[in-house]
């Protein structure tokens, strides 16, 4: 996943079609410095569960991460992540037919219009969801994991630069 989020970091910031900083454009990076296990394992306590592995091994690349464009929520810092129901509920009163919102945890996108979320598993049957969500955006989108959810960033810079 590391690979994956500087191939984006490098791309994005080569474009400049977004507004970065001048230290991300020097650096070519999107991220931050990588969270502690310390940080990790209390937030999984205030939560009350363990997070998926490829969330925490974004975690331990980079404790939140810029959005590349104007379509792609920013991952929010370890501490800034709750539960979707704590931050806004009436994104749940609204979308009343999506129940998973009830569950999901926000992790991108807090103060933007499109969000990251990650949606716990409801039996020990059922793995980890994870959505990207917007109003301008219909409907949930799901990705199998995180991994595949950074390649299409990356394919969707990609083919915007090739046009």
């Amino acid at each position: 996943m590391k690979n994956l989020l500087i191939e984006i970091s490098q791309k994005a910031t080569k474009y400049e079609d977004f507004n970065f900083t001048p230290e991300q454009i020097e650096k070519e990076w999107l991220g931050n410095i990588p969270a502690t296990e310390k940080e990790i394992a209390e937030i999984e306590s205030k939560l009350g569960l363990k997070l998926p592995e490829d969330y925490k091994e974004f975690l331990r690349i980079t404790n939140g991460f810029s959005a590349p464009n104007d379509i792609e929520p920013s991952f929010e810092k370890i501490a800034e992540i709750d539960y979707l129901k704590n931050f806004a509920q009436e994104i749940i009163d609204a979308y009343y037919i999506l129940p998973e919102l009830k569950t999901a945890i926000i992790v991108g996108g807090k103060l933007e219009e499109q969000q990251f979320l990650l949606l716990p598993p409801q039996s020990e049957i059922e793995k980890w969801r994870y959505w990207k969500f917007a109003n301008w955006y219909p409907g949930e989108h799901e990705f199998e994991n995180l991994t595949e959810y950074f390649k299409d960033v990356l394919e969707f810079i990609v083919k915007e630069h090739e046009k």
